[in-house]
This record gives C-alpha cells, sequence and structure tokens, in this order.
C-alpha cells in the first residue's frame, strides 16, 4: 500500500510541476524556482515507491514494461531537475519536457503493474552499468532536446515572452550540443557495458537482434550529430531538427524496439 501510494503522490507532484511550468510560459511568468521545489518533492516519493518495490520483489525495476516506464519517468526527471539546479537559467525549458513525462505517466498507468519473472542473466552487476548509463544518456539527451527547442520556439514567435530572459540562441545551441556530448558518453559506456554483460550471459559480446542494432543507429547519428555541429557549424534551429531526430530514435529504441521483439530484450532468458 505504502509503495503504491508513494507512486501515485509522486506522479500527481510530476504532473502540477509540469503544469505549472507549462503556464508559467503560457503565461509568460516562469515559475522555475517552484518547479525545481515540486520535482524534487516528486523525486523522493518516487525513490521511495521503486525502493519498497525493489525491497519486495528483491530485483531492480527492469523486467516489465511498468518497472521500465516507472524507472525511466524517475531517471529523465532526475537528470532534468539537476540540469535545472546546476543551470538555473534553463529552468522555463522544463515547459518543453513536461509533455513527454505526461504521456510516458498516462502510458505507465495503463500497463500491467505486476511483478515479472527476473532472468537468471539479469543476476549480475553489469546490468546495473549498463542500464545505469543508459537512462543517464536518455536524460541527457532530453535536457538537450528541451534546450535546443528554445531556439526554435524563438523563430516562430511561440513563448517568445516568457523565454526572453534565456541566454541567446548561439549559446543555447552551445549548451544543447554539450548535453547532448555528454549523452554520447554514456551511450557510449552503455554500449560497452551491454557487450561486456552479453558476453557473460550469452557467450558473445553482440548479435545484432533489434535492440543491439537500434542501439548502435541511435550512437551513429548521436556521434554525426555532434561531428556536424563542430564542423558545419549549422544555425540553432538546424542542431534543433538534428537533436530532436536523435532523442526521436533513441526513445523509439527504448521504448518501441520491445514491442517488435519476443521480450524487451530479445533473447534474455
Amino acid at each position: 500500500m505504502m509503495e503504491t501510494w508513494a507512486l501515485w503522490a509522486a506522479l500527481t507532484a510530476y504532473a502540477l510541476a509540469g503544469s505549472l511550468a507549462i503556464a508559467g510560459i503560457w503565461r509568460g511568468q516562469p515559475s522555475g524556482r517552484l518547479v525545481l521545489t515540486l520535482l524534487s518533492g516528486a523525486l523522493a516519493l518516487h525513490a521511495l515507491s521503486l525502493g519498497l518495490r525493489w525491497a519486495r520483489l528483491g530485483h531492480g525495476p527492469f523486467t516489465t514494461m511498468f518497472e521500465i516506464l516507472s524507472s525511466n519517468i524517475f531517471s529523465f526527471t532526475l537528470v532534468y531537475a539537476a540540469a535545472l539546479w546546476r543551470f538555473p537559467a534553463i529552468r522555463p525549458t522544463f515547459a518543453l519536457a513536461a509533455p513527454l513525462v505526461f504521456l510516458m505517466m498516462g502510458w505507465l498507468m495503463v500497463t500491467n503493474p505486476e511483478p515479472g519473472v527476473f532472468p537468471p542473466t539479469f543476476d549480475t552487476g553489469w546490468l546495473y552499468v549498463h542500464i545505469g548509463f543508459g537512462k543517464l544518456f536518455m536524460g541527457a539527451a532530453l535536457v538537450a532536446l528541451g534546450v535546443s527547442l528554445v531556439p526554435a520556439m524563438r523563430l516562430t514567435g511561440l513563448g517568445a515572452r516568457a523565454f526572453a530572459a534565456l541566454p541567446d540562441d548561439t549559446s543555447l545551441d552551445e549548451l544543447a550540443f554539450r548535453f547532448l556530448s555528454a549523452g554520447l558518453v554514456f551511450d557510449t559506456l552503455m554500449l560497452a557495458a551491454g557487450a561486456i554483460w552479453a558476453q557473460d550471459a550469452w557467450g558473445r559480446y553482440w548479435a545484432f537482434d533489434p535492440l543491439e542494432t537500434w542501439s548502435l543507429v541511435t550512437w551513429l547519428l548521436a556521434a554525426l550529430a555532434i561531428h556536424a555541429r563542430i564542423t558545419l557549424r549549422p544555425p540553432a534551429y538546424a542542431g534543433t531538427l538534428m537533436i530532436a531526430l536523435v532523442f526521436t530514435v533513441a526513445y523509439a529504441t527504448f521504448f518501441g524496439v520491445p514491442f517488435v521483439t519476443e521480450r524487451p530484450h530479445q533473447g534474455v532468458v
């Protein structure tokens, strides 16, 4: 009961934080500090819920779509909140990331919360390293997307007043690609840890199963986007398009590929 109540309280706080952020953009009066406070409370409650489930089941939230969605809502928001704390000037950008958090929350509510089977191949420390770096990558990519959307919105005239206090487009573009570059490092470490785990679990480092293949495609797209940013110096709105493409493919890989394979990671058992 405590686990469930903590999760619902966390989702409510996420919803309030996101709604407040969006309303602030709509009114032209961002409420960054209050949004960050609500996110901090939501994360504390969500961590309690995840911890209680972990203790009850004896394993981390990795085996079912319910657990994967819940843990990723937590990690996405945790990374974004850390970025908002470190870079106060970008706090209004959470309004641009909130719709994705709302989408995942809605998806979570219609999935089956019953526990799944914890495969023997998951009983290794490399699983936690692999998944941890994957979550950091997706969180960093989401921050990059939220920051990069500001120049595009300014170009269209949407939210111009609310985003007026933010740095100029060139500075935001630079910051967005800094986050994407950090994400690429995390993605690289995720792939390396996954290969080591695969060798221990199945006797091979790589097999080009659908998830492995699309993870590699995501890595290549992120690397190409950063390379293009450094060598071609495209305008900020072009950077927005590149980061949006990387995030879309990454999101589809993490949350779409499991629907076209036999399991969240084909061959885990």
